[in-house]
């Protein structure tokens, strides 16, 4: 198992360590629901320098992410992020990904940890054009500072003016003491904030400084399982779960980020051919009507006790108080407020499908 560079401190702090993407990592400290209502209320820490980071630099970078992601990067201007994944040729997807664009010929490609070398694989197996590809994800950590109030929480840490960073924006600059960060608001939690990209060396002074500016904000280190609560609430997919090689972007709710108008790209035909012909079935979300927690691959099955689908992603609310879940079913209940139901221990639990996100804030 790799570790982070922070491996010492979480353990110091008590954190259960669990072994998830080939690292061992800190997956809760006091509690998931304490840990997911400090970042919806205030300000909480993520650890998540177990995801991976390519550099792609020359006159061919852009044809390349162009070749293999669904979304449009040449609408990029530097400075500013996007959300896109990899297709993989046969109606699936590779991963899902953030693309920066660090400069005229330079891009971040932000990856699951889980699929680091898989990507790299895929990408470069691509790459007959003039782009050197770097993969940087073993000298580099991340951490995600997430919550309301981080932006006050942090500001004295840079010159820079952080509320001034958009969503999906980022900027190159000083922090906590350190030259040339990168300082990104591309959370996936749905309570802004921004995440902070730094070498190994520069981790552990980054994490003090961090909760040094926090202790007024009540500031707390943040495991792995409120990160899926929280963005699970929102409506994210998570790799492996809601979205993987057998889920196409259009089936995922992905539409968005498959730009069918662009040049050719891996799958073009493949999308554009089951577009216009419709999906069998969706991504949806949905409450529970009944008790009752649904919980990853538990089947989805309508009225008549006729199976339509199954659970990718599911939990019980913290700050809503409700059970919720993602899945895919059949198209035809898809519609918002369908009944279905969730088989829990052989036994139909009713459910609606609802509209995203379930937190409202």
């Amino acid at each position: 198992m790799k570790k982070t560079a922070l491996y010492d401190v979480h353990v110091g702090l008590g954190a259960k360590m669990v072994p998830f993407a080939g690292y061992e990592m800190p997956v809760q400290y006091e509690g998931v629901n304490v840990e997911h209502e400090c970042v919806r209320d205030g300000v909480g820490v993520f650890d998540v320098s177990h995801m991976g980071e390519f550099l792609l630099t020359g006159p061919g970078a852009l044809s390349l992410i162009q070749k293999v992601t669904s979304n449009d990067a040449s609408t990029l201007t530097i400075g500013r992020a996007q959300y896109s994944c990899l297709p993989n040729g046969k109606g699936g997807i590779v991963d899902d990904l953030i693309v920066y664009r660090m400069k005229e010929e330079q891009y971040l490609l932000v990856v699951n940890a889980s699929n680091i070398e898989k990507d790299w694989n895929w990408i470069s197996q691509h790459n007959s054009f003039d782009c050197e590809m770097r993969n940087l994800s073993d000298d580099y950590s991340l951490l995600a500072i997430q919550g309301p109030k981080a932006v006050e929480a942090m500001q004295a840490l840079t010159s820079i003016d952080l509320s001034a960073i958009k969503y999906y924006h980022f900027e190159v600059a000083d922090f906590a003491g350190i030259e040339h960060v990168i300082i990104s608001a591309t959370g996936y939690t749905g309570s802004g904030g921004f995440e902070i990209y730094c070498k190994n060396s520069e981790a552990l002074q980054v994490w003090n400084k961090v909760f040094e500016a926090g202790a007024a904000f009540g500031i707390k280190p943040i495991g792995l399982a409120a990160r899926d609560t929280l963005r699970l609430e929102m409506g994210f997919c998570l790799y492996g779960n809601d979205i993987d090689d057998t889920t196409s972007p259009l089936e995922a709710g992905l539409g968005w980020i498959t730009k069918l108008a662009k040049e050719d790209f891996v799958d073009k035909d493949f999308l554009t051919k089951q577009k216009e012909a419709g999906v069998q079935r969706k991504l949806v979300a949905f409450e529970l009507v009944d008790r009752g927690i649904p919980r990853h691959d538990y089947k989805l099955v309508n009225a008549e006790g006729n199976e339509i689908g199954k659970v990718t992603s599911g939990t019980m609310s913290p700050s809503m108080k409700k059970a919720i879940g993602l899945g895919y079913v059949k198209t035809e209940y898809a519609g918002v407020d369908t009944e279905i139901f969730v088989e829990i221990r052989e036994k139909p639990v009713k459910a609606k499908v609802v509209k995203l996100p379930f937190y409202q804030k």
